[in-house]
């Protein structure tokens, strides 16, 4: 089973957790367009800067 660390009590609880069962913390649900244009930027700015 793969957990992950919640960064509000340090407990590990499970990686498909959107809640920590122990603290009550939300977990932050990253949507993948932004993940894809936040790594788009940056390619573009190394780029940019390589040139």
């Amino acid at each position: 089973m793969k957990t992950k660390e919640c960064p509000s009590c340090a407990m590990e609880v499970d990686a498909k957790a959107k809640i920590c069962p122990i603290c009550q913390f939300e977990f932050p649900q990253r949507s993948p367009i932004i993940q894809w244009v936040a790594i788009l930027l940056a390619i573009l700015f190394v780029l940019l800067y390589v040139l």
